[in-house]
Parts: C-alpha cells; sequence; structure tokens
C-alpha cells in the first residue's frame, strides 16, 4: 500500500507521526521510539550518530544532544522498527525527515534499538551575584529560564558548572533565595555528577517533579578560568598566569608561598614546587595584570580549595609576580619518597631508564622532591612494571645540585630501556629546611637554611666547630672536619635567616641553639659561614680544563681540598677506571706530563697502578694520600669514550659536513628524518645562530670515518643537541655516504651558546668575578654545563670589559686586564675571542667562540677592574684637588700681572680667571686649561 500511493503516505505521516523518549530518568532522555500509523516502534542502529541524535533532542524541546547510544541502552523496545540507517544533516525538523531506508523497510531485532541522553536545557547562568562567576544558578528551557533547586546539586555539579562557564574553580554552594510560593519555573531533575565532566549536561541525572523550591542553589566560583606558567624553559616552570574574564594575565601576589606554589605544580600535572623564585627570572609579562591573593588554608589542598581573592586589575610592584619552578619529576609505585623514577617531556610523563642512574643523580632529584638525599637506588618491594614511555636521558650529577636539571643532560645515542629496566630510588624522607650549597658534597659548604620556601643565608662572628657539630648531626653527614667563613668573592647577597648562632654542640637541630633572627641588627661584622663535615666529603673525583665533562685534569677531592693526581705509571687501565667512575664510558687515551694545563694546591695521589676492574680510583694500589714526588707539570688527563664534541668540516665555522666526535674518533651524522628544527638546534650548539637549514647540493663532500649517529630528532624543550632523541650510536649508521648531514646556518660568526638553569632561584646569566678586591673587580668567570669557567684573554679588550661590569651591576670598565691579573682559574675555559662592542646587555649577547683546543690556559684569564657603583678612585680624587689648588694659584698669579699693568697704564681693572678641570674619563688622566677674564666695575 505505500508503495502504491506514497503521496497518501506522506500525508499520513505529517499528520499522525510522533516522537517520544521512553525508559530513560525523563522527558529528555531514553530509548528513541516513533508512532508511525498508530503504532509506536522503535529505531535501529545504523551508523547512529550524534548528529541524528541532535535532530531527536531538537524535536522534543529537549535542548542539544548530549549522547547517541546503540545496542539498546534503555532497554529493548517491542513493536515493529521503523526507521533504519537514519542519516540526518541537522537541520531537519523531524527525525523522519532525515534520509533512511523507508518505513519499515527493515526488521531488526531490538537489541539494536538506539537511545539518546538530551541535555534537557540550551543554556545555563549565574544571576545575581558580585561578579559574572558567583549568583543564582539558572538553565533555559526552550525560551525561559528554570530555577535550580538547592537540594538538586552538590560541591561536584558546583565543580562542572564554574568549568563550563570558564570561572575557574567551585569555591562554594550556598542556599539562596527562599522561595515560599512563588511561581517560578522549577527545575526538575537533580544532578549527580562525578565532577569531571565537561558540561552540566553530561551529568547523570534524575527526574524529581516539584512544583516548589524552598531555596535556589547559589554557586559561588573563583573567578578566574585556569592557569599557565609563561615565559619558563620548560613546560613546568615559569611566571603564573590566570585566566580572567576571558584575558591571560600576570598573577600579582602579595602572598605568594610555595605551599601554593606546590598545589599549583600538582594541578599542572609538572611534581611538586622546586623553587618560588624573587625578581624577574621570567620576565615581565606584556598583557594583563591580576593582583590578588592565591589562599590555600591548609597543606595537601586541591585547587579548588585555593580561590583567588580580592581579584582586580592593576601593575605590579617588581618583584611580587608569582613564579614557580615545578619539579618535572616524581616517584610512583612507592611512597612520597621512594619508587619508580619518572620525568616529563613536554606533556608526556615517562620512566627513566636506569642504565646511566646513579646516586649521585639521585641525590639530586631526592633534594628536587624535599626527600633529602638518596640512601639507595636498588628495587625495592612494592615497585612494579608499568606502561607507558621510557626516557633514555641520562644525567650526570655531583650530587650537590638544587634539581636533577642543574646536571648535565645526555640523551643523544643512548640506548633502547624496558620498563623492567626504571631506575629506582629510595630517599631518606627528611624534608630538609637546613643544607649545605656550593661544596662538593651535601656535606660540606656554605649553610642555609630555608625561610618561607626561600633557601636564606645564615651570618656570625664568633662560627666554631660546635656550631658546625650541629649542622653536621642534623644534616646525619657525621662529624664537624671544620667550621669556616667564606671567602668574599663567595659570600652570598640574598635574604638573611640567622644572625650569631651560639650551640653548646650537643643540640640536634641548628634552630634549637641560642639564635638571633634576620631581624636582629648585628653588634659586629658578620660573615657567611660554612662546614665541612665527615660524611660524605671523604673522596669526589672530577676532570678539569676539558671543555667536558668526560675529558680533562684528574683531580680528587678530600678534607675540603681539591688536588690533582701524578702521572708516574698513569697508563690506560687507570684512565678506564676514572673513566668508568664518572659514568663516561671507557678510556680513550691516559694523557701525562699536563695535557691538560697545570694543577694547583695539593698532589694527592702518585704511582697509581690499576687493573682496571676497580669501581674507583682509590681502590687502586697507590702511595699514601698526599705523598708524592711529583710537580704539577706532571698532572695526569684522561680522555673518555663518552666525550662528545660537534664541528662542521669542509666549509666555515657556520656551514659545512656535520660530524660528532665520540668514542675517540669524529664520523658523519646521517639525515634520515632530520627535521629544520634539528638543523637549527645544531647551529644553536655550535653558536650559530638560532636558524639553519639542511642543505641538499652535498657541496662540503664526503666524509671517510664512521657514520654515528642517525635519526636526531630534537623538539623546542631541547636546549642542548645533546639532550635531542637519535638511535643508538652505531659506526654503521648511514646506508651511504649520500645520507650524510650537510648544513647552512643563518649566520657567519659564532656567538656565546649559553642555556639557563631551570631550578636555581639566581640570575638565568650566571657571571662573576673573582679575586678582587670587592665585588666589582676581579677575574671574569662564567657557569656553563654545570660548572664554573673563565674566558681567555684573546682579543679581550675595554668594550668585552663593559659589558661585564655593566651585566654586574658595576657601573663601567676602568680597565681590561689579561696574563691572569687575579690569580689562575680552575675549571673549564669556556670562551676566546670575545669581541663586544661594549654596547650589548650581557656577554651572551657578544660574538665569541667556545675554546675547544690548547689555544689558551689558566694564565691567559681575562679580568676586569670597573668603577663599582659610580666611585671615584682615590688617585682621581687627588688629581682634582691638586688640579683645583693649581687653578687657584694660576688666578692669583692672573690677578697680580694685571693689577702691576692696571697701575703702570693709569687705570684701574678688576681682574679674574676662569679655570677649566677636566677629568678624562680614563683612569688617571687629566686636563687644566686657564683662561684670564676681565670684569669690569
Amino acid at each position: 500500500m505505500i508503495k502504491l500511493c506514497p503521496f497518501c503516505n506522506l500525508a499520513l505521516s505529517e499528520g499522525a507521526d510522533e516522537l517520544r523518549l521512553s525508559n530513560g530518568t525523563g522527558p529528555c532522555s531514553g530509548r528513541v521510539e516513533v508512532k508511525h500509523g498508530e503504532q509506536w516502534g522503535t529505531v535501529c542502529d545504523g551508523d547512529w550518530t550524534i548528529m541524528d541524535a541532535e535532530v531527536v533532542c531538537k524535536q522534543l524541546q529537549c535542548g542539544f544532544a548530549v549522547k547517541a547510544l546503540n545496542r539498546a541502552p534503555f532497554g529493548e523496545g517491542t513493536g515493529p522498527t521503523w526507521l533504519y540507517r537514519v542519516d540526518c544533516r541537522g537541520d531537519e525538523s523531524a527525525l523522519w525527515n532525515c534520509t533512511h531506508t523507508g518505513w519499515g523497510a527493515f526488521t531488526c531485532p531490538h537489541y539494536f534499538d538506539i537511545g539518546v541522553i538530551c541535555s534537557g536545557f540550551s543554556d545555563l547562568r549565574l544571576t545575581g551575584g558580585d561578579t559574572a562567576c558567583s549568583g543564582h544558578l539558572e538553565v533555559k528551557q526552550e525560551e525561559t529560564w528554570a530555577t535550580v533547586c538547592f537540594s538538586h546539586i552538590d560541591f561536584k555539579t558546583a565543580s562542572v558548572i564554574c568549568n563550563e562557564l570558564e570561572c575557574g574553580q567551585a569555591v562554594d554552594t550556598l542556599r539562596g533565595t527562599h522561595f515560599g510560593d512563588t511561581y517560578a519555573l522549577i527545575w526538575q531533575e537533580e544532578f549527580h555528577c562525578v565532577g569531571n565532566e565537561t558540561h552540566l549536561a553530561d551529568c547523570p541525572r534524575n527526574i524529581h517533579h516539584t512544583n516548589m523550591c524552598s531555596h535556589d542553589a547559589t554557586v559561588v566560583c573563583s573567578g578566574y578560568g585556569g592557569y599557565r606558567l609563561a615565559n619558563g624553559s620548560t613546560t613546568c616552570s615559569g611566571r603564573v598566569e590566570l585566566l580572567h574574564g576571558g584575558t591571560w594575565g600576570t598573577l600579582c601576589d602579595y602572598l605568594w608561598d610555595l605551599p601554593a606554589a606546590n598545589i599549583l605544580c600538582q594541578h599542572l600535572d609538572c611534581g611538586v614546587a622546586v623553587q618560588i623564585p624573587s625578581g624577574q627570572l621570567f620576565g615581565e609579562g606584556n598583557g594583563s595584570v591580576w593582583n590578588g591573593t592565591f589562599s590555600c588554608q591548609k597543606n595537601g589542598s586541591l585547587l579548588r580549595d585555593c580561590p583567588v581573592r580580592a581579584l582586580g586589575h592593576d601593575e605590579c610592584p617588581a618583584g611580587k609576580e608569582a613564579h614557580v619552578i615545578c619539579s618535572g619529576g616524581r616517584l610512583v609505585n612507592g611512597t612520597t619518597c621512594s619508587g619508580i623514577v619518572e620525568i616529563r617531556h613536554g606533556d608526556t610523563w615517562g620512566r627513566l631508564c636506569r642504565s646511566h642512574w646513579n646516586l649521585q643523580a639521585a641525590s639530586a632529584l631526592c633534594h628536587q622532591l624535599n626527600c633529602g638525599y638518596a640512601k639507595s637506588i636498588q628495587m625495592e618491594d612494592g615497585f612494579v612494571d608499568g606502561n607507558g614511555p621510557v626516557w633514555r636521558d641520562s644525567f650526570h650529577c655531583e650530587g650537590t645540585e638544587s634539581c636533577l636539571w642543574d646536571c648535565a643532560q645526555v640523551t643523544l645515542g643512548n640506548p633502547s630501556c624496558s620498563a623492567k629496566e626504571a631506575a629506582t630510588v629510595t630517599c631518606s624522607g627528611l624534608a630538609e629546611s637546613l643544607r649545605l650549597s656550593g661544596g662538593e658534597s651535601r656535606c660540606d659548604g656554605r649553610v642555609e637554611i630555608s625561610l618561607r620556601g626561600v633557601w636564606s643565608r645564615v651570618l656570625d662572628d664568633d662560627w666554631d666547630i660546635k656550631d658546625a657539630h650541629v649542622v653536621c648531626r642534623q644534616l646525619q653527614c657525621g662529624t664537624a672536619e671544620k667550621a669556616y667563613y667564606l671567602p668574599k668573592s663567595e659570600r652570598g647577597r640574598g635574604l638573611v635567616a640567622l644572625r650569631s648562632v651560639q650551640c653548646t654542640g650537643k643540640e640536634t637541630q641548628l634552630m634549637l641553639c641560642n639564635t638571633s633572627h634576620y631581624q636582629t641588627v648585628p653588634t659586629g661584622v658578620s660573615e657567611d659561614v660554612a662546614v665541612i663535615c665527615s660524611g660524605e666529603s671523604l673522596r669526589q673525583m672530577r676532570l678539569v680544563n676539558g671543555t667536558n665533562r668526560c675529558a680533562g685534569r684528574v683531580e680528587l677531592y678530600l678534607h675540603g681540598i681539591w688536588g690533582t693526581v701524578c702521572d708516574d705509571n698513569w697508563d690506560l687501565s687507570d684512565a678506564n677506571v676514572v673513566c668508568k667512575q664518572l659514568g663516561c664510558g671507557h678510556a680513550i687515551e691516559a694523557f701525562v706530563s699536563a695535557h691538560y694545563g697545570e694543577g694547583s694546591g695539593q698532589i694527592w695521589l702518585d704511582d697509581v697502578n690499576c687493573t682496571g676492574a676497580e669501581s674507583d680510583l682509590w681502590a687502586c694500589p697507590s702511595r699514601v694520600w698526599g705523598q708524592h714526588n711529583c710537580q704539577h707539570k706532571e698532572d695526569a688527563g684522561v680522555l673518555c669514550s663518552d666525550f662528545l664534541a660537534l664541528r662542521l668540516v669542509n666549509g666555515n665555522d657556520c656551514a659545512g659536513r656535520v660530524e660528532v666526535f665520540y668514542n675517540g674518533t669524529w664520523g658523519s651524522v646521517c639525515s634520515n628524518r632530520m627535521s629544520q628544527l634539528t638543523a637549527a638546534t645544531m647551529c644553536k650548539h655550535l653558536g650559530c645562530g638560532d636558524g639553519g637549514g639542511i642543505a641538499t647540493d652535498f657541496k662540503y663532500g664526503r666524509g671517510s670515518g664512521p657514520t654515528w649517529l642517525d635519526h636526531i630528532e630534537c623538539t623546542e624543550q631541547h636546549s642542548s643537541l645533546w639532550q635531542c632523541q637519535s638511535d643508538p650510536w652505531d659506526p654503521q649508521s648511514c646506508d651511504n655516504r649520500a645520507e650524510e648531514t650537510h648544513i647552512t646556518c643563518i649566520g657567519n660568526q659564532k656567538s656565546i651558546s649559553i642555556w639557563p638553569d631551570t631550578c636555581t632561584s639566581t640570575s638565568l646569566e650566571k657571571l662573576r668575578v673573582v679575586g678582587g678586591e670587592d665585588e666589582c673587580s676581579g677575574r671574569v668567570e662564567m657557569w656553563h654545563q654545570g660548572s664554573w669557567g673563565t674566558i681567555c684573554d684573546d682579543a679581550w679588550d675595554v668594550a668585552d670589559a663593559n659589558v661585564v661590569c655593566r651585566q654586574l651591576g658595576c657601573g663601567s670598565a676602568l680597565s681590561a686586564l689579561s696574563e691572569a691579573a687575579f690569580g689562575e682559574g680552575a675549571g673549564p675555559i669556556w670562551l676566546e675571542k670575545v669581541h663586544c662592542k661594549g654596547t650589548e646587555l650581557s656577554l651572551w649577547d657578544c660574538p665569541a667562540k667556545p675554546l675547544f683546543g690548547k689555544n689558551c690556559d689558566h694564565k691567559e684569564d681575562a679580568a676586569v677592574n670597573c668603577s663599582g657603583s659610580a666611585r671615584l678612585s682615590v688617585p682621581v680624587i687627588l688629581c682634582i684637588i691638586l688640579g683645583t689648588l693649581l687653578c687657584l694659584v694660576l688666578a692669583i698669579l692672573a690677578g697680580q700681572i694685571r693689577r702691576a699693568r692696571a697701575q703702570q697704564g693709569g687705570g684701574s681693572l678688576r681682574t679674574g680667571m676662569k679655570c677649566l678641570l677636566y677629568v678624562a674619563p680614563s683612569f688617571g688622566e687629566m686636563q687644566l686649561a686657564g683662561e684670564a677674564v676681565g670684569m669690569g666695575d
């Protein structure tokens, strides 16, 4: 009949067809049923989509579609299957106006019946509050706003509402207006949100028929829409910005503290807060400033418990912007301070491979997590395998770093790792309020105390061994070997926590001693204090002057003193123990005769005779520590297999074929899957600017050595080429020489390539002067790759010195000094041939060349003498005084001459003299000019 008279069927359908939802929680959810030919039937699942459900919700005036469901989610219906393979555009007025196979054209089992969940409302709002983010909750039903009763929502529901309205976190739900017998439209459903729903319409609901509401629901949101960290060197550090009123702005918080920062770090999935740096470490924001207080009532609060109060738009005084450095590291499958190590790359957490994991790196992580120090890196009970990526990063730490990211980090060429090979650590669990910094282990260095989340200084004018004993006991570092004051060049400039500490030596904590807090004015001259404890300061080792941590002069540390090793009988077996102990692979060469320059101070070991199997150099046979018959011209050195370097060949400094130095040999790099970003990272690493491209013309020739690496992939988060991912080291990485990498960098002159630490609260650009009379004169030292080093005096001039002085806040340069004028430094010589114009804001902006060869040694260390805070030196002051006296004498003489002439001529003339005194900008130069002038009566 339908087939014979389709027009009759159409007329019948428009008059009789109906739609309803059955077996749901209300009229706007349930199994879709259609009444056709006076009989109710169902709709069969055939690619049922949210677009089809949208037509159903709109047709029933039930708002918008939340879910399109299949496989009889609301139970099986009865009767015919009226519609099958419905395909709606979304703008149809009725479900049967969508494309389908025809009425009753397909018989479908009822377990394929479809259902929908509609919002039941089209919008929601908060009205009558102080801001757009607080007030009475109303939902829009068709064209009318309906009130929601207080009894129909809870705090989780309020959280979803605040999130949907971009109003931040829910602060409270309150009983609103008492309605009594008013005739306002009441919403007929109760909301039962889990709390993670995106929209209120997504929440489960129950029908609750009522025509009365004792109190409406009032929701109070925090008033902001979200947080982010801006201008940091990682995604987990930066200046705190929040979204308020649709605008991102810097949070200006006078009471910003570490507990608040910790909650924010957890909310951003960035681990825990490491520091809240002061100053403008992350720069000034260009947008809005939101003045407010991030108010957390107790530890362990959720972000929703920490609303920003008294939010307003204003300027922010310098130093009051909220900053935070989050750990980016955490421990899982254990306790707060023990477990499997996970670190975050970009937005992804992954386990850390244990192939290069050691106790020093573990201690840096424990310190970073406020968990004391590392007791063990062995697997503990309760740690289990897991899923997710396993990162191949290796961290080369000394154990004294503030956090893991301060350590030299190498990923390039590392082998892959399984989840069973994940790094673990058990920390001491003691959250330190006291620490020793700047030393060679956690048990020696400057005494510092945590004051409101900021590490602060301890000053004293009577610091002794009894005070030091208390510090060592509190840190579980044994007994005190030495209590001393820091030299002038190493004194701090930060906040002061304590002054004038007087201990008996029996106290368990420094704060239990008789102390004066930082507000107290000292009676004498107080100085920064330091300690050497017996615990972990026994022995340390490092390689110096090799431009890389895996090559250099061998130096050992004992009793607070660094010394060298004599080259008598020094061979590859000895060098192999050094390389293995430092996590630098195996030895390539054992150097003698101070190949990496002469050291200074103590010569600790002589006649070392290792088999090569020892775990520590001091486990090898040798003379007694400190006994030797050597001079520093015999200092021993090593080159290890993991020494890495990069160069461009057959072109110039900033263009050529890429070669990497590994395992003692230069080799090529393959270009498979290499991006422009990776090429730019190589250019930046070489000091050739921030841009570069892969050359395809192969004009820089073919290599002849190994092809070390393939599939190098760098991201914007990688500050160094060594941190980029790649295939493992393989001398035959390329299939053929046509895959070798040729690059051309944008820039023809090398410049400094320095990347800041992410876990320190000091300046991003770490520069200092050492050995001078004050903080504005001395040998120039810069921090790079985890250690302080010097600058070669080749081409060093006043323009370079001016930049250093300005950067240190020490005025202008009085002189640029060479040939280690303030003594020879130690450690690497980072730069040579610095060419500043003198107008640069920092030394990093000047062109320079990294020092890779032996062009310089420490007897050529550069130095400066700055003017300081615009002070005149004694010679200049004397010159001014003498010049003034000379000017007065000349004036008197000139007056007498003119008077004599006037008397001879019978005239009367008053005379004077104008003296002009010029003090030249350069030190000690003065010019004097005199001009006689006549003054009439």
